[in-house]
């Protein structure tokens, strides 16, 4: 004999069902994040480029108004929680580049995707962990569910003597 079935809702059920999540917006300011005033180009291009609903992000430093806030490579200069620290400064430079073109992080449905170049020495392992700086900053924004697809590559120099460069592709309303 099979219990007879109900249509009530439980409270908590239903408490989660009609719970509004928080906007990216929102999650910043519960988190206490400031973004950075939007960085400007050091070279002859555009920062942000749309073509229909994706917004694409142009090599994202860990700058400071125009000036790196780190420099070197990991395994030699700085270790795996100085390297997150910029990947997460660059990822904050994005996010002010994407305010700006958008007027608001709410317009952004998801990653789709962040390509991470990282100045490395040629012994240096610990590629996932670093770019886990930006990644960490973004879930924690946007949510685990909109993730971006993510490609690392160990290169012997980046820009300004950077130990990151960011590449961000946005799908947006």
């Amino acid at each position: 004999m099979q219990p007879e079935a109900s249509n009530a809702t439980t409270p908590a059920r239903n408490s989660r069902a009609t719970r509004k999540l928080p906007s990216a917006e929102e999650r910043l300011e519960e988190l206490g994040i400031q973004l950075p005033s939007p960085p400007t180009p050091f070279g002859s291009y555009a920062e942000a480029v749309r073509s229909g609903n994706l917004l694409f992000l142009s090599g994202m430093l860990p700058t400071e108004g125009h000036t790196a806030k780190f420099v070197g490579r990991a395994g030699a200069e700085f270790d795996v929680e100085t390297g997150r620290q910029a990947a997460r400064l660059a990822a904050l430079n994005g996010l002010a580049v994407a305010r700006e073109y958008l007027g608001s992080l709410d317009k952004i449905k998801r990653i789709v995707r962040l390509g991470v170049s990282l100045a490395t020495t040629e012994d240096c392992r610990e590629h996932p962990k670093i770019a886990d700086g930006a990644s960490d900053l973004l879930q924690d924004i946007f949510g685990k569910d909109k993730n971006p697809s993510r490609l690392i590559n160990g290169v012997v120099s980046l820009p300004l003597g950077t130990p990151v460069a960011l590449e961000l592709i946005l799908e947006v309303a």
